[in-house]
């Protein structure tokens, strides 16, 4: 069985967004799975989705702050520039971390690790609402 929607995830600031409740009521669809995977993708070029922990928001300061040092703000070489100083690195940063995740589903739930959580990794300063192609397949 296939099913298919797109999700509005609501604007936020950079930064790395636990965002699995979120995805989880949007699709109450998933309990009608016994087996089967979410394939989630988001439709934009300045951010990206992840896996990791839930619990501690620490974790979460500190991959974005990580991820401020390792691909930097008006760094000398970039030359698409036009957008705003930080749209170049948020570019850089969803290749590095990418648009998508294939997450299993068990018995109607997400069959998640029990300190994971899906992540909206929002590279902008100011990213606007984020869609995400979520794509249910199994039985």
């Amino acid at each position: 069985m296939w099913y298919q929607q797109t999700i509005t995830l609501k604007p936020r600031a950079r930064g790395f967004h636990l965002i699995t409740r979120e995805v989880v009521e949007a699709l109450p669809e998933l309990g009608r799975y016994r087996v089967g995977l979410l394939h989630l993708f988001i439709q934009h070029t300045s951010a990206s989705l992840a896996v990791n922990e839930n619990a501690d928001p620490d974790v979460r300061g500190d991959l974005e702050r990580h991820f401020n040092v390792m691909v930097p703000q008006d760094a000398p070489h970039y030359e698409h520039t036009l957008e705003g100083p930080d749209d170049m690195p948020a570019h850089i940063k969803s290749v590095l971390i990418g648009p998508s995740l294939s997450l299993p589903l068990h018995d109607g739930t997400l069959a998640l690790g029990t300190w994971q959580g899906i992540y909206l990794c929002e590279h902008r300063d100011h990213g606007g609402a984020r869609g995400i192609v979520a794509t249910l397949q199994g039985e």
